[in-house]
């Protein structure tokens, strides 16, 4: 399994900042804002990328599983999914 660690990027915590905080407004009917959709597609571009890298670097050293890969997923997505349902 790869244990490496992608390194905390600033610019894209403020991407995703933007992108929940317009699908907020949305929500609250504020009129400047008339698609929250806009938000949801930052957000999905940005989850695109991350694992986009995610992929390459584990491709490049050598040690790609869909497996592997599936189960990280699960991990980290499982338990918010869980407790929302």
């Amino acid at each position: 399994m790869s244990t490496t660690t992608i390194k905390f990027r600033h610019d894209i915590q403020g991407l995703r900042a933007l992108a929940v905080l317009s699908v907020m407004l949305f929500h609250v009917d504020v009129p400047f804002l008339p698609a929250g959709f806009l938000g949801v597609d930052i957000f999905f571009v940005i989850s695109g990328y991350l694992i986009t890298g995610i992929i390459k670097r584990d491709l490049e050293g050598g040690s790609f599983s869909f497996g592997e890969f599936y189960i990280r997923r699960i991990r980290r997505l499982f338990p918010a999914s869980a407790v929302t349902v």
